[in-house]
């Protein structure tokens, strides 16, 4: 079953671009895989992809994209500037250099794919994603990772405030001061891995959600982060759980519920701590 890409809801970011509240991402596929992946992904009804150079999948994506007949305008493709690229010059380089793999003339966004421990360095990436989405090179401009403290940082600099921050967020994981201060900046928050890698899903209040609504427990969890307004981008490259992922848009969590999963906070990261990861 089809899922049409109507009934995915967008949220408009703080530069006025629109962007799909539920999209793709392709982390840890493989590039002869991603191809094969991505397709799926598009015939199921997703219309935004996640990718990142460090990713090592962009040409998979490009061909999927190339090949799916898809206007480019109905599509919204995001991919990450990498910690060995962070710096004022290199970041074009490495821009146009997924660009050329993915096949575009432009992205919809960029992210700073992690602020690294060098703060100059992710200050100067910033200064160059401005001027890269000043040359419509990429509409939109974000981070990725970043803790308050660094958003202050980078906002500081009195240019553009970041459209998004796409960190590690789950019901185990629910990062609440990084999600308050997005939103005290108009910052879209964006959840990778957004099912914990699978460690929600035995939950008994997940799976009592999941009872009771006669879903399954990865679409109450996308629910709930659909719910409190989250931008997610569940992974997976089997077709069966693509479309059930998509699947969350017929019924919602109710007030006890939420609140169920909101009282799973756990500090259960899957990830690095962005304040330490430096590659």
């Amino acid at each position: 079953m089809t899922t049409s890409t109507n009934t995915i809801p967008t949220i408009t970011l703080n530069d006025g671009t629109t962007m799909p509240q539920l999209g793709y991402g392709v982390f840890q596929v493989p590039d002869e895989q991603t191809t094969e992946a991505v397709a799926t992904a598009l015939e199921t009804g997703y219309r935004s992809i996640d990718t990142a150079t460090i990713y090592g999948n962009e040409s998979g994506v490009g061909r999927a994209l190339a090949e799916s007949g898809i206007q480019r305008d109905e599509l919204f493709v995001t991919t990450k500037l990498w910690l060995a690229d962070l710096g004022r010059a290199s970041a074009r380089d490495a821009l146009s250099a997924s660009l050329e793999k993915l096949g575009l003339d432009h992205v919809d966004l960029y992210l700073i794919h992690w602020p690294g421990t060098d703060t100059d360095a992710y200050l100067e990436s910033w200064q160059a994603l401005e001027d890269l989405r000043a040359a419509g090179l990429t509409r939109s401009v974000g981070v990725s990772n970043f803790l308050p403290g660094q958003l202050e940082r980078v906002i500081a600099l009195g240019g553009t405030v970041p459209a998004v921050n796409q960190v590690e967020l789950h019901p185990f994981l629910q990062n609440r001061e990084t999600v308050a201060a997005n939103r005290a900046h108009g910052i879209a928050t964006e959840a990778w891995s957004p099912l914990a890698q699978g460690a929600v899903l035995g939950d008994p209040a997940v799976l009592a959600a999941a009872q009771a609504h006669g879903v399954t427990p990865a679409q109450v969890v996308l629910r709930w982060h659909l719910q409190r307004g989250n931008v997610v981008i569940p992974k997976s490259v089997t077709a069966s759980r693509m479309t059930s992922n998509l699947d969350v848009f017929e019924f919602d969590l109710d007030v006890g519920q939420v609140a169920a999963l909101d009282a799973l906070e756990r500090d259960g990261r899957t990830g690095p701590f962005p304040g330490s990861f430096n590659g």
